[in-house]
C-alpha cells in the first residue's frame, strides 16, 4: 500500500488532517503547524490513514501547546498519543557544577568514594572466591578440570610468543642502555649483573604481570561482561550453578599457575636478549655470560621474583572477573569495565611490587 503525504486544513478553529502522519510522509507539516496565524481549538484525525510516533508527537504537542481537543482518532492513534504523552514529561535538570578549587575537590572527593568502594568490593569479592574454593575442597567433583586446563592454555601457552618477543627485546634494551652507561666508568664488565638482576627480581615478573593483565585480565572482564548482558550470569543461577565456581575460580586458578611459569620464562628469554647483545657488542661469549650469571645472581632474586607472581596473577584475575560481574546496563559499560580491569590490575601490581621490595629488603633479600 502506498504512502499517502500528510497535509492538514483549517476550517475556523479546527485543524482537519489528511493522509499518513508517518515520518516519510509528514514533509512540511510540522513546519507549517509552527507559523499557524492563530491557535486551533480542536484537531480532527477522522480522516487520515497510518500513524506512527512521530505523528503522534506532532499531534500531541499540538495538544500541549494549545490544549485543543482531539477528534476522530481511531484505537491506534488514540493509543500512540497517549503512550507518548506519558513520556512527554519535562527532564531533570542537572544543577551546575562547582568551579575552581571546589571542582577540584569535588572530583577528588567522588574519585575517593569511587576507589573505597571498588576496594570494598574487592575484598567482598575475594571472599567469595575464598568460600567458592571451600566449597570445591568439600565437594570435588564440582572443580571443573576441562574449563582450568584451557584457562591455562588461553592465559600461558599462547600469550608465549608475545611475552617471549618482549622479553628478548627488553633483555637487549637493559644490556645496550646498561652497557653504554656503564662503558663512562670503564665498568663495562658489570653489566651482566644488570641484565641478571634486573630481570630475575623485578622486570621479568613485573613485565610479565603488565601483559597478562592487557591480555587476560581484560579479556575476563570482557567475556564474562558479555554473559552478564546476556543474562547468563542469571541462567547459571537458576540452574543452581554458582557463577563463582564456574566462571570465576578457573580463571583464577589458571592464572595463579601460569604466573610462575610465564614470569620464570620471561627472565630466562631477558637473558638471551641480554646475553646475545653482550656477545656481538662487548665481546663477552655465552659461556662466560652464563658463568657470570652464576656468580654474581643470587638465588634470592629468583625466588623472590617466582614468590611475587602468583600473588599477581591472583591480582589479575581478581580484578578482571570483578569488573565483568559489575557490568550492568548496556555494551558500553563491558568497554568502560574492561579498561577499568586492566588500570586496577596494574596499579595493584605496582603497589604490591613496592610492598614486595621493602619486604625483601628487611629479610635481608638485598
Amino acid at each position: 500500500m502506498s504512502a499517502t503525504p500528510a497535509n492538514f486544513t483549517e476550517e475556523g478553529d479546527t485543524l482537519r488532517f489528511t493522509g499518513d502522519l508517518t515520518l516519510p510522509t509528514l514533509g512540511e507539516v510540522p513546519r507549517r503547524l509552527e507559523h499557524l496565524p492563530r491557535a486551533p481549538r480542536t484537531v480532527d484525525l477522522s480522516g487520515i490513514g497510518r500513524i506512527d510516533t512521530v505523528g503522534a508527537w506532532v499531534v500531541r504537542r499540538l495538544e500541549r501547546d494549545h490544549q485543543v481537543a482531539i477528534e476522530g482518532a481511531d484505537d491506534t492513534a488514540r493509543r500512540l498519543i497517549e503512550k507518548v504523552s506519558e513520556v512527554d514529561q519535562p527532564a531533570p535538570v542537572r544543577p551546575a557544577g562547582a568551579h575552581g578549587l571546589a571542582a577540584v575537590l569535588d572530583h577528588v572527593g567522588a574519585a575517593t568514594a569511587v576507589s573505597l568502594h571498588t576496594l570494598v568490593g574487592l575484598l567482598g569479592f575475594f571472599g567469595g572466591i575464598v568460600l567458592a574454593v571451600w566449597q570445591v575442597v568439600l565437594n570435588p567433583r564440582r572443580f571443573r578440570t576441562n574449563a582450568v586446563v584451557r584457562q591455562i592454555e588461553v592465559v600461558g601457552i599462547d600469550a608465549l610468543g608475545i611475552i617471549g618477543l618482549m622479553s628478548f627485546l627488553i633483555g637487549i634494551v637493559i644490556a645496550q642502555q646498561g652497557a653504554v652507561q656503564l662503558r663512562q666508568f670503564g665498568a663495562e664488565v658489570f653489566t651482566v649483573n644488570l641484565i641478571g638482576r634486573l630481570t630475575m627480581r623485578e622486570l621479568g615478573v613485573l613485565m610479565t604481570a603488565i601483559m597478562v593483565a592487557g591480555r587476560s585480565g581484560s579479556a575476563f572482564a570482557a567475556q564474562i561482561g558479555s554473559m552478564r548482558l546476556a543474562e547468563e550470569v542469571d541462567a547459571m543461577r537458576t540452574m543452581g550453578l554458582s557463577p563463582m565456581q564456574v566462571l570465576v575460580l578457573p580463571r583464577v586458578i589458571a592464572t595463579l599457575v601460569a604466573m610462575p611459569l610465564l614470569s620464570f620464562y620471561a627472565m630466562l628469554v631477558a637473558l638471551v636478549g641480554g646475553g646475545l647483545l653482550c656477545w656481538l657488542q662487548l665481546g663477552i661469549p655465552p659461556v662466560t655470560f652464563v658463568a657470570r650469571i652464576r656468580e654474581v645472581v643470587p638465588m634470592t632474586d629468583l625466588w623472590g621474583g617466582l614468590i611475587k607472581a602468583p600473588v599477581f596473577g591472583m591480582i589479575i584475575a581478581m580484578a578482571g572477573c570483578f569488573q565483568g560481574m559489575q557490568v550492568e546496563g548496556n555494551a558500553e559499560e563491558v568497554g568502560l569495565r574492561t579498561t577499568s580491569a586492566v588500570v586496577q590490575s596494574i596499579f595493584l601490581v605496582i603497589v604490591l611490587d613496592a610492598f614486595f621490595a621493602v619486604f625483601f629488603t628487611m629479610i635481608g633479600w638485598i
